[in-house]
Order: C-alpha cells, then structure tokens, then sequence
C-alpha cells in the first residue's frame, strides 16, 4: 500500500487543531449556540444549560481571551454591575460552523419529531443550508469531490514518512 502524501506534510501549524484549542470542548459550542441564540447573560446560560458554575465562567473567560466573545457591563437596578457576552466579528464568523454542526447534528441525531432548532434567512423566512463552493463557483454537491491539499503555509515534516519517532502517529502531544 503506497504512503499517503499526507504523511509528508507538518501539522506543527494545522489551524484545525488551534481552532479545536479555542472550540473544541462541548461547553464552549454550547455558550455560542446560546450566544447566537440571543442568551447573554451568565445566570440566563446557567439556568438553560446547567453548565455547572465553574465551568461556564472558564468558557466564557476563554472565548473573550480568544476574541469570539466580548463582554459588556449591565446594571439591573439595585444590583452590582454584571456583564453580558457578545459576539464579536471573529465570533459571528463561526455561524457556519454552527448551521452546519446543527445540519449534521439535524441529519443523524434528531429526535422523531424533527429537529430542535433551524437557521432561518431573517428577511424571508427560508430555512437555510450550507453550500460548499470552489473560488471558481462551482457547487461541490458529493464530499468526495473535495481533495486536501498542501497550502501556502504548509511545512515538510521533519522525520520521514513511515517513521514515527514518538509513537503517536507522527503528531505533536496534546497542548494544555
């Protein structure tokens, strides 16, 4: 069986693993989806979510400290300033991420009655879908039409391919 190319290609700088390194633990897709959903306020996120406390205040801290997020201070009256989360720009560019996380989820984990959230067009209504698209408009409709490619920032490996001088298939340990 031939080597796959891949195996040539450093992950050392995989933007994939540095977004998983901000998004990828349950809790923080479950603080954006409330976030896009307009919850935005602590106590309101704990009551619908039962995130436990701690947990919830270490999301929200890492997505202000990565730019998806930022807070904004509120006072009800009689009360000490609290803050709620927005979103910022580099948050409301993960709308994507979540239509087609909830079009998957949708798809193979709905209970029978269907789906318990869709994404809506605000001026007309309609549902909305993700489409997948070249930079010469061309609707990649099979997923097996998309290839991964080397890029612009890509970086040989530094052992060959085939050898595996730590074990673990060839990628770096897990960062804290």
């Amino acid at each position: 069986m031939a080597t796959p190319p891949a195996l040539n290609w450093s992950v050392d700088n995989c933007t994939i693993e540095r977004a998983m390194g901000v998004l990828g633990e349950k809790w923080s897709l479950v603080v954006l989806r409330e976030v896009f959903s307009g919850i935005r306020r602590f106590d309101d996120m704990r009551i619908r979510t039962h995130i436990p406390r701690q947990v919830l205040t270490n999301r929200l801290n890492n997505l202000v400290e990565h730019g998806v997020l930022r807070r904004e201070p509120y006072r009800e009256p009689g009360s000490r300033v609290r803050h709620e989360y927005r979103l910022t720009d580099k948050g409301f560019d993960l709308y994507p991420v979540m239509i087609a996380l909830a079009e998957w989820g949708n798809r193979y984990l709905a209970d029978a009655e269907g789906p318990p959230i869709q994404y809506a067009h605000r001026d007309c209504g309609a549902e909305l879908h993700l489409a997948v698209t070249c930079t010469d408009g061309h609707l990649i409709e099979k997923q097996r039409e998309i290839q991964p490619r080397p890029g612009p920032g890509t970086r040989p490996r530094t052992s060959p391919a085939g050898a595996d001088p730590a074990g673990d298939g060839g990628r770096r340990s897990a960062r804290s």
